[in-house]
């Protein structure tokens, strides 16, 4: 109500009955449930983080599965994080018309870059790809750039 409407006995009787419905169950809410619920700063369940496959002998099973899980739950976040930044740049697209080449270029790089790294771990290992397929795929591609210089560059020359 405004402070400027005078107060007749109906206005009164409202404001008593809303503050005696309203007053304990504020009070209830602030000092006992607000203060005793623990506060979640995330959106989403976080995990903790175990070892990575590197890390596993290669007979512990379990150390494997947690491993693939954490691989798996991974791939998950950064394909959303893709889709973001994909939908981002298109958003973009469609908003500046014309003018996006230039506009919209910090977003397309920052999508190609991303897209560069999630084609860099996850690609070409198929729907059924695993956490030892990646490692396997980094291991090779880490001897390769041994031999041959960073993938893309060419091949250096061989002084055998």
């Amino acid at each position: 109500m405004d402070s400027n409407t005078p107060k007749n006995a109906f206005n009164s009787f409202v404001d008593a009955l809303v503050n005696l419905v309203d007053a304990p169950t504020t009070w209830f809410r602030e000092t006992i449930v607000a203060k005793n619920r623990p506060e979640y700063y995330w959106y989403h369940r976080q995990f903790r983080r175990v070892p990575t496959i590197d890390e596993c002998y290669t007979d512990d099973y379990v150390c494997y599965i947690e491993a693939n899980e954490q691989f798996k739950r991974d791939k998950m976040v950064d394909n959303e994080v893709l889709n973001i930044l994909r939908q981002r740049q298109e958003d973009c697209v469609l908003f500046e018309g014309h003018d996006h080449v230039r506009k919209c270029a910090k977003l397309r790089e920052e999508y190609e870059k991303a897209a560069e790294n999630w084609f860099i771990k996850y690609g070409d290992l198929g729907a059924y790809g695993n956490v030892r397929d990646a490692y396997m795929k980094q291991k090779h591609r880490m001897i390769w750039e041994r031999r041959h210089g960073p993938v893309g560059s060419g091949m250096k020359d061989q002084l055998d």
